[in-house]
Order: structure tokens, then C-alpha cells, then sequence
């Protein structure tokens, strides 16, 4: 009994941890009222937008979108969906962003969720990998 209130326990603050980080690592959403001389500014084409647009019409950007399971027009349609101060951020970074883009990421959170995998794991007694655990 009292090693179930100790793994429940374990997990509970597991769990909050968990939600904890991810709350931080998440971006707030602003929402605010627009009227309708910022919803036509944002229907206007700017020199930003159309400078992603024509790098979205390359053949091996089209390519990569297309292995990605994303086509032409809906990449289009999200550059359309961007705020002013969005797109001349993106147009800005164009010429800075590599080829291949960077898998850094991935391979951070794959790592994040192996560790946690095997930490839960650890933690109910079904593996014995970190030495940190303690078992009875």
C-alpha cells in the first residue's frame, strides 16, 4: 500500500513537471479587436509577400513541400493567413535560412520523450536504468 502511495506519488509530480515545462515552452495567444482598414492592409500584397510567394514557386522548395505533404496552395494560403510584422520577419530570414533546415529540434524532442519513456519505466519498476531511482 505505502509503496503505491509513493509511486503515485512519483508520478503525480512526473506529470506536473511535465505540464510545467510545456506550458513555458508554449507561446501566449493574443487575440484583440481589427477593423476593417487592417483587414484591408492585410489583403494588399506586400513586397515581403510577394517575395515568399516567389520563393515558395522555386521547383525544390515545391519539392520539399510536396514531401512534406503540404501543397502550393496551402502553403500560400498560410502566408496569406501571416500578420504584416510576420511575413517582413520571414522575408528577412529567407536569405539566412540553410538549405536543409535544421533537425535540432527533432532531435531534442526525441530525446526528451526517450528519457521520459524510460524514466516512467524506472519509476514503476519495470526497468532499472537510472541509478538516481530509488526501489525498495
Amino acid at each position: 500500500m505505502n509503496s503505491l502511495r509513493q509511486k503515485r506519488k512519483s508520478i503525480a509530480i512526473l506529470v506536473v513537471v511535465a505540464l510545467g515545462t510545456f506550458s513555458v515552452i508554449s507561446a501566449p495567444i493574443h487575440a484583440a479587436m481589427v477593423n476593417t482598414a487592417e483587414i484591408l492592409k492585410q489583403t494588399q500584397n506586400s513586397p515581403g509577400k510577394n517575395r515568399i510567394n516567389v520563393f515558395i514557386d522555386r521547383s525544390d522548395v515545391r519539392n520539399q513541400l510536396a514531401a512534406w505533404g503540404v501543397s502550393v496552395e496551402e502553403a500560400k494560403a498560410m502566408v496569406d493567413r501571416l500578420s504584416d510584422r510576420e511575413i517582413e520577419e520571414l522575408a528577412a530570414r529567407l536569405d539566412q535560412l540553410p538549405a536543409g533546415g535544421s533537425d535540432f529540434g527533432v532531435v531534442i524532442g526525441t530525446l526528451l520523450v526517450i528519457f521520459l519513456v524510460l524514466l516512467v519505466t524506472d519509476i514503476l519498476g519495470y526497468t532499472e536504468i537510472f541509478p538516481f531511482i530509488k526501489r525498495k
